[in-house]
């Protein structure tokens, strides 16, 4: 009939509520003329169902043939948010997508729509957006004390200003994974995503300290400083990788899940490339900044006659 759900709520309206059809001033100010049916026309359920409809092509249709009207009850309920009467509207997301995102998406809409409400009207988000602004809220008040208690047993375990810092200055590695991850997967940077980059901070500098505990455990064995770092390195090449690849495989069965997916493709991106930066970055910052100098063309050729020497004098 090509009738639509607006057509429906716009007669109904016109009858009960009314409709503006002109003005007229009243001394210095305009007046609305509000037309509408009679009181004993609207308390009347036969008047609705004598309406007729503009359909197309010019016909008129009953309302009655589009609708069905009857007395009903219902609860005397006025919904309310804040203390404030509230009309809630609700929608599920499709297969594949998230509440933030769609939000996201929606946001120049919903400003716009915003723009066109008389005064004292207002649009809030709520359920599932709302919950995470609430939640990342929490997440960063106590953050600052995260970091804190961190950098305090960081500090009790390597006794050295100097290397905490090397060992904080390696975390930001992680971001870079973390973006490049979450481009590729189009997932999107929410509370979830927020969780594994806080978690794959802790990962990180854990392999930061087990290095940097390794070089200076050479050190102490009377190691060169140069031969250390390198020998330190390649003794915890291996074990690193290991962990990290089976935190990454981990995190696989959870990386299709709407929910979890940030959070998987934050932790195995972020850990991915946090982990080779990691074994490359830290060695040439622990170099550089304890100024540790590769040993000359002389040094190098006297250790090795050492070391044949040695097993002769033995042997003899």
């Amino acid at each position: 009939l090509g009738i639509s759900s607006q057509q429906l709520s716009e007669t109904i309206n016109a009858v009960l509520s009314g409709s503006k059809i002109t003005q007229m001033r009243d001394d210095t100010y305009l007046v609305d003329i509000i037309a509408r049916a009679v009181e004993q026309e609207r308390a009347s359920i036969d008047t609705l169902r004598g309406l007729t409809i503009s359909a197309s092509g010019g016909r008129r249709v009953p309302l009655e043939q589009v609708a069905t009207l009857s007395y009903q009850t219902e609860p005397p309920l006025i919904w309310r948010r804040g203390r404030l009467p509230t009309v809630t509207v609700q929608a599920d997301v499709a297969p594949g997508s998230d509440a933030v995102s769609v939000a996201r998406k929606l946001g120049t809409a919903i400003d716009a729509f915003k723009a066109e409400l008389p005064a004292r009207y207002s649009v809030e988000q709520g359920g599932v957006t709302e919950d995470s602004a609430k939640a990342q809220a929490s997440i960063f008040v106590v953050f600052p004390l995260m970091l804190f208690i961190m950098a305090t047993v960081l500090m009790i375990q390597l006794m050295s200003f100097q290397r905490l810092v090397l060992v904080l200055l390696t975390a930001p590695l992680a971001l870079i994974g973390v973006a490049g991850a979450l481009l590729i997967s189009g997932a999107p940077m929410g509370f979830v995503a927020i969780l594994g980059v806080m978690s794959l901070i802790g990962m990180v500098i854990r392999n930061s300290v087990i290095l940097i505990a390794q070089i200076d455990q050479h050190i102490a064995a009377g190691e060169e400083p140069w031969a250390a770092v390198i020998s330190a390195t390649t003794h915890r090449l291996r074990p690193i990788l290991l962990t990290a690849a089976a935190a990454i495989l981990g995190m696989i069965p959870i990386a299709p899940t709407v929910f979890w997916g940030p959070m998987a493709y934050a932790v195995m991106g972020g850990l991915m490339v946090a982990t080779v930066l990691t074994l490359v970055f830290l060695p040439t910052l622990y170099v550089t900044w304890f100024g540790i100098k590769a040993p000359t063309g002389a040094t190098a050729a006297t250790e090795p006659a050492m070391a044949i020497a040695e097993p002769q004098a033995i042997a003899a």
